[in-house]
């Protein structure tokens, strides 16, 4: 399958624009207009584990309004691999009938396997960019999850003990600055490093690439899944950033995984400061609901000399229909989706329950629940913010090189140099195959 017909990229500065004007018709109901003519059950695969029990409670939800679709879910995350289980349960011939794709790459995975869905009510609602990455000749393949923002989150109490002043923090050297006097006072403050790095978690790292990879591909998704090679423009940012988190955060920085950096590091006061999303605030809260609410924030992922004082967002996933689904499973996922995100009930739950940052007009954004997503906005909204691009990858290349040979830097293993000549390499293997 070849993409083409792709309208510009996701631009993280008009988002929000859009979203600051589209909460006209925020109290409106939206029904799907597909009916279900009889008992049907709908498979649902999603990547977001974190979110389990609120799925399960959107379904009871649902359910009052629609007992006659039934709704099961299947979720996976954290180190588990989303993609290699999705393409198990697609061979052994379970596979399911709503399931995530993260853009480009998974429409040429899947490309057999996507209904269009064009006519939903919220793919009508999706604000502007969020479906450029799954459109394909007009076609609509995938409606957005949510947009999420990735950068520094810090704990307040321990800023404010070490007299660092959060909003001074806008290049690399503002963040080296920090942590660096937190360190100097680690034992003073009671914890076991400035920062904590999730390098075990290629999906963590990936995160980190994007945001330094953005700007060489002026922060468009579809100019990275185009391009035939990578040049590490800011690549010395890069390693500036590396070799912070390497200095200044616990050890073995190759044994942290986001379970330990998240609940068992930053949630229990023994870092300052995680690279992590708004997603996190999910499992930090479960830890100290307290915590999670007063004394976190976000501060920037910045790129020295182009992206200062920015953080890095972007659409994570997208939902997918299973086009080899029966006729009356492709009509109840569809209006699953449509009341998950159009109607009063599903709007209150994604804001609430989910805190997520919608992706869709018509929803009151001062709802939003949590102190980092709120955080998160506000970096959007005043145009501080590059977008992602790592689903613009060449498949596999993250995991397989990139990732592993940060890993191998950051242990030791290897030079700078190495890193970037086998990272190159890779990407242009890749792309002429």
């Amino acid at each position: 399958m070849r993409l083409k017909d792709w309208s510009k990229g996701l631009l993280a500065f008009g988002l929000f624009s859009l979203l600051l004007t589209g909460c006209g018709n925020a109290g409106e109901t939206q029904e799907s207009e597909t009916a279900v003519d009889k008992k049907v059950t709908v498979n649902i695969f999603q990547s977001k584990i974190e979110f389990q029990k609120q799925f399960e409670q959107a379904f009871t939800e649902f359910n009052k309004i629609h007992p006659e679709i039934e709704l099961k879910l299947q979720s996976t995350g954290g180190t588990s691999d989303y993609a290699t289980t999705l393409k198990s349960m697609v061979s052994s011939g379970t596979e399911p009938t709503i399931f995530n794709i993260a853009g480009p790459n998974d429409l040429e995975t899947w490309g057999d396997r996507l209904t269009d869905l064009s006519e939903m009510k919220a793919a009508d609602l999706a604000m502007e960019g969020t479906l450029d990455g799954v459109t394909i000749d007009g076609k609509v393949l995938g409606i957005p999850y949510n947009i999420e923002g990735n950068g520094t989150i810090y704990n307040k109490e321990i800023f404010e003990k070490a007299g660092v002043d959060p909003d001074s923090i806008q290049t690399l050297d503002d963040l080296e600055e920090a942590a660096k006097t937190i360190d100097s006072k680690k034992d003073e403050l009671g914890i076991e490093a400035a920062m904590a790095f999730g390098a075990k978690d290629a999906w963590i790292i990936q995160h980190t690439l994007s945001a330094f990879l953005a700007p060489e591909f002026d922060n468009n998704l579809l100019t990275a899944y185009e391009a035939k090679e990578v040049n590490f423009k800011y690549g010395d940012q890069l390693k500036h950033y590396l070799d912070i988190l390497n200095k200044y955060s616990v050890q073995p920085i190759n044994s942290v995984d986001f379970s330990q950096q998240v609940e068992q590091l930053f949630s229990l006061g023994k870092v300052a400061m995680i690279q992590q999303g708004n997603w996190a605030y999910t499992a930090i809260s479960a830890i100290d609901q307290e915590f999670a609410d007063e004394k976190i924030g976000m501060l920037p992922l910045p790129v020295d000399g182009v992206a200062e004082g920015s953080i890095s967002v972007g659409v994570p996933n997208y939902w997918a229909v299973n086009s080899k689904a029966s006729d009356e499973e492709i009509k109840a996922a569809k209006t699953f989706l449509d009341w998950y995100y159009t109607s009063d009930e599903g709007k209150e739950m994604i804001l609430s329950d989910f805190n997520y940052i919608p992706a869709y007009e018509g929803y009151d954004v001062d709802k939003i629940a949590d102190p980092v997503s709120q955080d998160v906005y506000k970096y959007f909204s005043e145009g501080k913010a590059t977008s992602w691009v790592f689903s613009g990858f060449p498949n596999g290349w993250n995991d397989t090189t990139a990732a592993a040979e940060i890993q191998r830097y950051l242990g030791g293993e290897s030079d700078w140099k190495s890193v970037i000549e086998k990272s190159e390499k890779a990407w242009k293997e890749e792309r002429a195959e």
